[in-house]
């Protein structure tokens, strides 16, 4: 668990950092989850781009983009979706509990 908030926050981290700015304040949101099921795999990094689009005051435009790969013992997966700004970001307690303020 600890190494899957870690692996998040460098993600969102390194996407806020590097990420080339589209159209209206736009940029490519990527997360990364792992787990010891592909479900909860596919679970923690949907949910974790969402939660971190929302902290930032994004809104998600077209699909979100899913691989996985099974590693020994574990599955990661990232999901990745192009967001633009148009609110104020909400208060997160981390990638999964975003208050909706």
């Amino acid at each position: 668990m600890r190494s899957l908030k870690l692996s998040l926050a460098a993600t969102a981290m390194i996407c806020a950092l590097s990420a080339t700015a589209q159209a209206a304040d736009c940029v490519r949101v990527a997360v990364a989850g792992e787990s010891l099921t592909h479900d909860l795999a596919v679970l923690f990094s949907t949910n974790g781009l969402k939660n971190i689009m929302a902290g930032q005051g994004r809104v998600g435009q077209g699909p979100v983009h899913t691989t996985c790969k099974t590693g020994s013992g574990t599955t990661t997966c990232h999901s990745s979706q192009m967001a633009c700004k148009v609110t104020t970001p909400k208060t997160c307690l981390g990638a999964w509990l975003c208050l909706p303020m």
